[in-house]
Formats: C-alpha cells, sequence, structure tokens
C-alpha cells in the first residue's frame, strides 16, 4: 500500500538532532520521511547533489521546513566556485530556500516551523533593515530574515508555528495532519450530497423557466395595460434569480449550518461576508460571544472562503484564523480552569456533624 511520503527540509548541523525526532514521529504515523542525511534520495550521478534534493522535493506528498539560525549551504545554481565564505549581510540563495521553492511549484501541501527566537529577532529585522550595524543572537544570515518575510508574505500554504521546543512540532503537526484528514473524508461523503444538490438546482431553474414562460403569458392575456405587464414580469423575473442564487448559496456547509443550526438569514450572512475584514470580524458578527467551536474548525474557514468567492470577494488570511483558532482553544481551556476550580473567597462547604443515637435501655 503507498504511503505518504513527507519531505524534512531544514539546515542539518545545527537542527540534526530534531530531524532525527522528527523522522521517528512521521514513521510513527506510517508515513515514509524524507531526509537527505537518511539516504531516502536518489542522486543523479550526472547533476549536483542538490538538484536531486529539490527533484525529490516536488516528488512528495507533504513538505515540512523547519527554520532555525542558519541559513545553509548555497545552492548550486547561484554558487560559482564556493570559494568565498558568506558574510552576514551578503544575500544569496541557499539549498533549503530552493527546497521550499521546489515544493510550491507543485502546490504541495506544506508546514513550516520557525524557531521562537529567531522569529523575535525577524522582528527586530523589520525595524532595522537598512541598519547593518546591528549584532543579531539567533541567526548566521540576514538571509534568514528574508526567508522568513517571503513565507509571511503568501497568501495561502504557509501555515506557520512558532517553536521552543520539539514536542511542540510533533503535537502541532498531529492536529494538522489529523484536521486535512477530517477535511479529505468531508469531501468524499459529501461529494454525492453536491451532486444531489447541484442536480435540485438545476430542476428548480427548469421549473422557475417554465413558470416564467407561463407566467408571461398569462400577464400578458389578463393585462389591459401592457407598461403594467411587463413591470410584473421584471419583479418576477428578478425574484427568481435571487431564489436560485439563495439556493445555491444555502448549498455551501457551513453557511448551511449557520442557518439552520444558529437560525441566521441568509441576508445577515451575505452582509457579514461582505463587512467584514478579517474571519474573526466575521464570527464576532454572526456569533458574539458564543462559546461553541464550530467556528474554530478549519472546515468552517474553508467553507468561508468558498462563500466569499461565490460573492466574488477575497478569502480570508489564513494565518488571522490560524491565531483565532488558537485563541478560542485558550478561552476554552481558561473557561474549564475556572468552572472546575473553588474560588478564593469561597471554602469547601463544611461536612455536616452527624449525632449518634444512643439505644435506651
Amino acid at each position: 500500500m503507498a504511503r505518504p511520503r513527507v519531505f524534512v527540509s531544514s539546515t542539518y548541523y545545527d537542527l540534526k538532532h530534531l530531524r532525527s525526532s522528527i523522522e521517528n514521529f512521521i514513521e510513527s504515523l506510517g508515513y515514509d520521511a524524507v531526509l537527505s542525511e537518511k539516504d531516502s534520495i536518489a542522486y543523479i550521478p550526472d547533476a549536483p547533489l542538490d538538484e536531486s534534493c529539490y527533484r525529490e522535493a516536488k516528488s512528495c506528498d507533504v513538505f515540512v521546513l523547519i527554520i532555525g539560525g542558519r541559513y545553509g549551504s548555497e545552492s548550486s545554481a547561484t554558487s560559482g566556485d564556493g570559494s568565498k565564505t558568506k558574510a552576514f549581510f551578503d544575500r544569496y540563495e541557499s539549498i533549503t530556500k530552493h527546497e521550499y521553492e521546489s515544493a510550491l511549484e507543485r502546490g504541495i501541501p506544506t508546514y513550516i516551523a520557525i524557531d521562537a527566537a529567531v522569529d523575535a529577532e525577524y522582528q527586530t529585522y523589520l525595524r532595522n533593515k537598512d541598519n547593518q550595524i546591528i549584532n543579531y543572537a539567533h541567526v548566521d544570515s540576514v538571509n534568514v530574515f528574508g526567508l522568513i518575510e517571503e513565507i509571511r508574505q503568501r497568501k495561502q500554504n504557509n501555515p506557520i508555528k512558532l517553536f521552543t521546543r520539539y514536542s511542540e512540532i510533533e503535537d502541532w503537526l498531529r492536529d494538522q495532519w489529523a484536521g486535512f484528514f477530517r477535511e479529505l473524508i468531508h469531501r468524499l461523503t459529501t461529494s454525492q450530497q453536491i451532486q444531489d444538490i447541484d442536480l435540485k438546482v438545476e430542476e428548480l431553474s427548469e421549473t422557475a423557466e417554465t413558470l416564467k414562460r407561463y407566467l408571461e403569458e398569462v400577464v400578458g392575456q389578463v393585462s389591459k395595460q401592457k407598461v403594467e405587464a411587463d413591470k410584473i414580469i421584471r419583479q418576477e423575473n428578478e425574484r427568481l434569480k435571487e431564489a436560485k442564487r439563495d439556493a445555491e448559496f444555502l448549498s455551501i456547509g457551513y453557511v448551511r449550518h449557520l442557518h439552520r443550526s444558529h437560525d441566521l438569514a441568509i441576508s445577515r450572512i451575505r452582509k457579514a461576508l461582505q463587512e467584514s475584514e478579517t474571519y474573526p470580524a466575521f464570527v464576532r458578527s454572526l456569533l458574539p460571544g458564543h462559546s461553541e467551536g464550530c467556528h474554530a474548525s478549519l472546515r468552517a474557514f474553508q467553507e468561508t472562503n468558498e462563500a466569499r468567492d461565490f460573492i466574488g470577494l477575497p478569502p480570508f488570511d489564513p494565518n488571522e484564523f490560524e491565531a483565532h483558532r488558537i485563541a478560542h482553544r485558550g478561552s476554552q481551556l481558561e473557561k474549564r480552569r475556572r468552572e472546575s476550580s473553588i474560588p478564593p473567597n469561597e471554602s469547601p462547604e463544611p461536612k455536616k456533624r452527624t449525632t449518634r443515637k444512643t439505644r435506651k435501655t
């Protein structure tokens, strides 16, 4: 049976122990881990070694990029003789970056983990881009910041996790892949439902067209004033078009959930999509103070973007959704913690003392 192949890309010497741990984690899930140091890449004898890495990155099913303090060796395509040592502010393309770009070319699902200390220095770099006097403690090249900046500017396929411990990467990847797998299952199980909905919409369209022609004929026969008849026909045509658009809009999963489970009018959902600039703002406008977690699921976010596309709007930023989901989880954990603890100004109710009855003699 074919198993998913996961390509792990990073610099080696500073992250070799972390790479080994991730390899074990990937294989524990039943997937194949592809790492350059583990003989899992077939090298071509008549091409530079890094070219084989790029080819392998393109052929994998999942791509994991780990960014630490080192930028890595220069790509063979730009290195020349490679004899010159690179200074901190010298610009060049590394092998790790080219592996990442190779995966992007094919749209392979990509997951990026960034050392939290490196990201903190990246924030300092953004405020001091033109200042070459600053000595950065956690990176060996300004190109690390350039790579992070390029990643963050992408509009899709760039989920980012900041980490301080390896276990945080493992927990994050497990959650991400479980959610991705659930989404694939959902798409398979709902494909038939979507086909049924499409068929019903088509049938409604045919019925509406028949009724429209009948209406035009009847109104034209009974109305004495041609202008008034044309006005009625136009009004009914617009109403039928609007009903068809609403039916198609309602076929989107999360829109249907909001309409049926939360009793929200279609017009209100459409208005919230049009007026909200971010996904959290969209949730607040429709579900203020709502504790249920439907809005924090990846499926809800993806289908909300599908609804945005339906009405001609650009998608919400996935990074904003990820921050929203993390904040929601934190608030739920805090709520459970408060509910399970005793307020500091109260003490447990004392046990009632029971008196033993004495038997009369």
